[in-house]
């Protein structure tokens, strides 16, 4: 049976990975360090910021939507898929 466990090196190459991905973490010079704890939370905090995005230009989208004159019905299913 094969561990799932990552190994130190995997997991750094991991919390790097997602350093680079974070807006403001990721312009920082190379030989800075930043905490894990703090990549991490930086991490939880944009998805959660990203969730709210989509959630505002979702519903913007159906109001403009149901502004318009097209068969929602057709448009959801087409979104949905």
């Amino acid at each position: 049976m094969a561990s799932s466990k990552l190994g130190d090196d995997q997991l750094q190459n991991l919390i790097f990975k997602l350093q680079t991905l974070l807006p403001h973490l990721n312009h920082k010079p190379d030989d800075s360090t930043v905490p894990t704890a703090e990549i991490l939370k930086e991490t939880c905090d944009y998805i959660k910021k990203l969730q709210r995005e989509v959630d505002d230009l979702s519903e913007r989208l159906w109001k403009q939507l149901d502004s318009m004159d097209v068969d929602l019905e057709m448009v959801k299913d087409l979104l949905l898929t």
